[in-house]
């Protein structure tokens, strides 16, 4: 990791991560987390794991969160203050509904990315205001449409959206799974085939992730065409 300027304006400098880095961290903190409960290695994280994970990390979660005066598409919402670990809300909808459990997943391991990433930050920002003043806070609102695939000019979201994608789908562990559906002549196979949609398919039911999830984290790593 490198520091540069931030052209965002929101601090005065900001790390730039190399993919690689950030899949590093992610198998570092995850190991560290299943050596510390006691748990073996696996492919995926189980959602219950993930939740005491980014317990852990912050000091309130709330999965209950009702976020609608934040707008229709927020889903996650991390609160940064000073002298404190991060509070984390999570979009109730997400919660309650069996059928988004890949969606809620994927919206803690963001937060846990915007938290572990991004903290220092906000603590160095937000401890240079007033010290008599009341307790310095921002929020980061995150929204449906870049929680898997934020472009990298919105380097904050982007560096969440890889974090989350490294966490839940481990370099190593999808490198294996995306062998297991090659040739070794073709390649990788392309998205809309049907080799690339049962490579999909698996990445899904194997680390309980959604479709754009697993077609995002596949794509990047170049193992989705």
């Amino acid at each position: 990791m490198r520091w540069c300027p931030d052209d965002k304006g929101r601090f005065h400098k900001r790390p730039f991560y190399k993919a690689e880095e950030l899949d590093a961290e992610c198998e570092k903190l995850l190991a560290d987390f299943r050596r510390e409960i006691g748990r073996k290695p696996d492919v995926a994280i189980d959602t219950d794991d993930l939740t005491v994970m980014i317990e852990r990390h912050v000091g309130d979660l709330d999965v209950y969160a009702d976020l609608s005066e934040d707008g229709p598409e927020v889903e996650g919402v991390t609160l940064f203050a000073a002298q404190r670990k991060p509070d984390v809300a999570i979009a109730e909808r997400l919660t309650s509904d069996d059928r988004r459990s890949n969606r809620f997943r994927t919206t803690l391991a963001h937060e846990l990315g915007h938290v572990a990433l991004h903290d220092p930050l906000y603590q160095e920002k937000l401890a240079m205001g007033d010290l008599f003043a009341v307790v310095a806070e921002e929020r980061l609102i995150c929204k449906r449409d870049t929680m898997v695939d934020a472009p990298m000019t919105d380097w904050m979201e982007w560096q969440a959206c890889y974090f989350s994608g490294a966490l839940l789908m481990p370099r190593r562990a999808i490198i294996d799974l995306a062998k297991e559906h090659g040739d070794g002549i073709t390649g990788a196979p392309r998205y809309g085939t049907e080799k690339g949609a049962n490579l999909v398919a698996d990445a899904m039911d194997r680390f309980l992730v959604s479709h754009d999830a697993a077609r995002v984290r596949l794509s990047v790593l170049g193992l989705l065409g």
